[in-house]
C-alpha cells in the first residue's frame, strides 16, 4: 500500500490531469477535500475510493476535443492527409542514423545540467559565465547568481570533462526501443513491451508515468489498465522521450513508426501523452528519408487525431513561428497560451522542440541551444531536438566539436546494456531497419 503522503500528492495531480482531460471534478474535489487531516487508515481508504471514481470518469459532453487513445480510434480520427513513405537505401540510411544517435546524445548532455530550470535562470547562469546565448555544452560557473543552483565544476556534463554520453532515461529509452524492435519485429506488442521493462529497467530509474506504469505492472495490472490507475502523469513528457528508437528501425515509414511508438506509450501514458511519442516518432522516421521538416511535421501530424489538444497547438505553433521574427517572440506565446501545463507535459515541451527546429534554419546546433534555452525539460527538449535535426540533415550536419567529446561512448541504466559504442548502435538499428524492409 502506498503512503497517505504518496496518495494526496497523485490525487492532487489526478485532479489537475482530469481537468485537462475535459472532466467535471466537482465532486472529485470534494472527496480529496474530506481526505485532508484524517488518520493515515481514513485516508488511504478515502483515496483509493478516489481513484476508482477518477478511473470511470468521463469527459463533459461540451469537450471540444476527440481524444481516443486505442490505436483504431487514433486512426479513424486521423485527418484525411497524403501518407508518404521514403525508399533510403544503405548509405544514405547510415549516414542520417548516424546523425540522429549523435544529435540525440548531444542534445541531452547540452540540456542536462540545467534540467528542471526556468528560461530566466539559465540565462541568468549563461549570463553569469559570457556564454549567452548558448552555443555548445554547457561551462563551468565559478560565480552561481545568487538564489540560483548550478552543477558543480566536476560536472561530468559539463564542457571540459565530457568523455562520453552520460546515463539519462532519454537515452536509455532510445536503446531500448531500438532492442525491442531488433527482438521482436515491426509485430511487437505491448506485451513485449512490458517484459522488457521488467527484465532492463531498473525501478528507480524510472519517474513520473513510467514509475507509476511499473509499480502497476509489478502488481498485474496489465495495458492499457496500466497507464490509468493512479496514474495522474498519462499525459506527461515520459512517452514523447521514447519515440526515437521505434523511429529510427521504421526510417522512412512514419505510419508503422507510429504504431510502434503507439504499442509502447500505451502501457503508461493516455491521449495526448501517447499522440506526443506517435507524432515525434513519425516525424523523426520521416526526417530519415526527407528533406523538407516542414513537410516531415505535417507528415507527423497525420498520424494523431486531427482534433486533439496536441494536434491543436503544433498547428498554432508552426503559424507563430513563420510570422515571428525570433524565437523568443515564438516562447512567449507558448508560455501564454500553454505555461498551465505541468513543466514536463507532452503539450508544452513539444511546442518548445517546434519552435526550435523551425527558428533552427537548419542548424543542429542551433536548434539544439533554443531548445535548451527555452527551459522546461531541457534534456528532453535537447534530446528531441537534436535527434530529429540529426536524421535530417545526417552526420554530416553534426558539428565536430559537439560529436568528438563524446568518444563514440553512450552509457545507460540498462540490464546488459551498461555502456555501448553509438557506432555499433547505428549498425545495429540500421540492420533492424533493413530487415523491417524485407518482411
Amino acid at each position: 500500500m502506498l503512503s497517505a503522503s504518496t496518495l494526496i500528492t497523485l490525487a492532487g495531480d489526478e485532479l489537475a490531469q482530469l481537468e485537462q482531460e475535459g472532466c467535471d471534478v466537482t465532486v472529485m474535489r470534494e472527496t480529496f477535500r474530506v481526505t485532508q487531516g484524517g488518520d493515515k487508515a481514513s485516508v488511504q481508504a478515502a483515496l483509493t475510493d478516489f481513484f476508482e471514481m477518477a478511473r470511470r470518469l468521463r469527459p463533459r459532453p461540451d469537450f471540444p476535443y476527440h481524444e481516443p487513445s486505442d490505436l483504431e480510434s487514433i486512426r479513424r480520427a486521423r485527418p484525411d492527409a497524403e501518407r508518404w513513405t521514403c525508399d533510403v537505401d544503405e548509405t544514405w540510411l547510415r549516414d542520417r542514423l548516424t546523425g540522429a544517435w549523435l544529435g540525440r546524445c548531444i542534445g541531452c548532455m547540452v540540456g542536462k545540467p540545467v534540467e528542471g530550470k526556468s528560461r530566466s535562470e539559465i540565462e541568468s547562469i549563461l549570463r553569469a559565465a559570457d556564454a549567452w546565448p548558448l552555443e555548445g555544452y554547457f561551462p563551468i560557473v565559478e560565480d552561481v547568481p545568487e538564489g540560483v543552483t548550478y552543477r558543480p565544476a566536476s560536472d561530468p556534463c559539463l564542457a571540459p570533462n565530457i568523455d562520453h554520453s552520460v546515463r539519462d532515461d532519454d537515452t536509455d529509452y532510445t536503446v531500448l526501443g531500438m532492442h525491442l524492435v531488433e527482438q521482436h519485429g515491426p509485430e511487437l506488442a505491448p506485451e513485449d513491451v512490458v517484459g522488457e521493462w521488467l527484465v532492463r529497467l531498473p525501478y528507480h530509474r524510472t519517474y513520473t508515468a513510467e514509475r507509476a506504469a511499473m509499480r502497476n505492472l509489478v502488481n498485474e495490472v496489465a495495458p492499457p489498465e496500466s497507464a490509468v490507475w493512479m496514474n495522474p502523469y498519462r499525459e506527461w513528457i515520459g512517452a514523447q522521450i521514447r519515440a526515437d528508437g521505434f523511429a529510427y528501425c521504421a526510417a522512412g515509414l512514419p505510419e508503422l513508426a507510429a504504431e510502434l511508438c503507439w504499442r509502447d506509450a500505451c502501457i503508461s501514458h493516455t491521449r495526448n501523452g501517447i499522440y506526443g511519442e506517435m507524432f515525434f516518432g513519425a516525424l523523426i522516421a520521416a526526417a530519415l528519408g526527407a528533406d523538407d521538416l516542414g513537410a516531415c511535421i505535417q507528415r507527423a501530424l497525420a498520424e494523431i487525431p486531427e482534433n486533439c489538444r496536441l494536434a491543436e497547438a503544433v498547428r498554432r505553433c508552426v503559424d507563430w513561428c513563420a510570422a515571428d521574427a525570433s524565437w523568443e517572440r515564438t516562447w512567449e506565446r507558448i508560455m501564454a497560451d500553454y505555461g498551465h501545463y505541468h513543466r514536463v507535459h507532452t503539450i508544452n515541451n513539444a511546442l518548445l522542440c517546434i519552435m526550435a527546429l523551425l527558428h533552427g534554419e537548419r542548424d543542429l546546433r542551433r536548434a539544439v541551444t533554443i531548445a535548451v534555452m527555452g527551459g522546461l525539460d531541457t534534456d528532453c527538449n535537447g534530446a528531441t531536438v537534436g535527434s530529429v535535426m540529426g536524421a535530417l540533415l545526417g552526420a554530416d550536419g553534426v558539428p565536430i566539436e559537439l560529436s568528438r567529446p563524446l568518444n563514440d561512448t553512450l552509457e545507460t541504466a540498462l540490464s546488459g546494456m551498461s555502456r555501448m559504442a553509438i557506432s555499433d548502435l547505428v549498425e545495429r538499428t540500421l540492420a533492424v531497419r533493413l530487415s523491417v524492409a524485407g518482411a
